[in-house]
């Protein structure tokens, strides 16, 4: 058996850019499959606060998820998160990542990133903690893609222009495919 060739597409920003909602809209414009960030359930669901063994575990049921959705897609696969993020996230809150997420992010690189850029009002939620922060985690991510030459775009605008924008990247990025 043969496995069909699908693109990865990872979406990352800070907390509150959108990237659930524009990963859900490629999905269904594409009419292909997406992964949503596990993390969210999970730490919803916890009646404490996380730790980083939480944040391990994760970021591996994340990586299992791709892997199985990958099987369903066709041409694209949108993927919620990344390590990327899980890696930031590890720094900052527990000043240290491990080192097989920092090792997996290079194994695991995404056919093309599109990095949401904080241009969208902050959405209080109980998992989001960072709205005065999403300009420093932004430029993280954009930091840790360019250090690692990652191949992504910079997704901007509000509601169909936001779509259009990734669009458009992605246009542009897989035309040649």
């Amino acid at each position: 058996m043969t496995t069909k060739e699908v693109s990865r597409i990872a979406l990352i920003g800070p907390e509150s850019t959108g990237k659930t909602t524009l990963c859900m809209q490629l999905a269904e414009h594409f009419r292909t499959a997406w992964v949503p960030e596990y993390a969210r359930e999970y730490v919803e669901s916890l009646q404490r606060k996380y730790t980083l063994e939480d944040v391990e575990y994760c970021a591996k049921k994340q990586m299992e998820l791709e892997d199985e959705t990958a099987t369903a897609a066709d041409r694209f696969l949108f993927c919620d998160t990344e390590l990327i993020i899980a890696k930031v996230w590890c720094e900052d809150v527990f000043k240290n990542c491990p080192p097989w997420i920092e090792a997996e992010i290079d194994k695991r690189s995404f056919d093309f990133y599109l990095l949401t850029f904080p241009d969208l009002p902050f959405e209080e939620d109980p998992v989001r903690e960072n709205s005065h922060r999403r300009e420093y985690f932004f430029n993280l991510y954009k930091k840790e893609l360019e250090s690692r030459g990652f191949d992504f775009a910079i997704i901007t605008g509000t509601g169909t222009e936001r779509v259009t924008n990734a669009l458009n990247a992605i246009g542009k990025k897989f035309s040649k495919k």
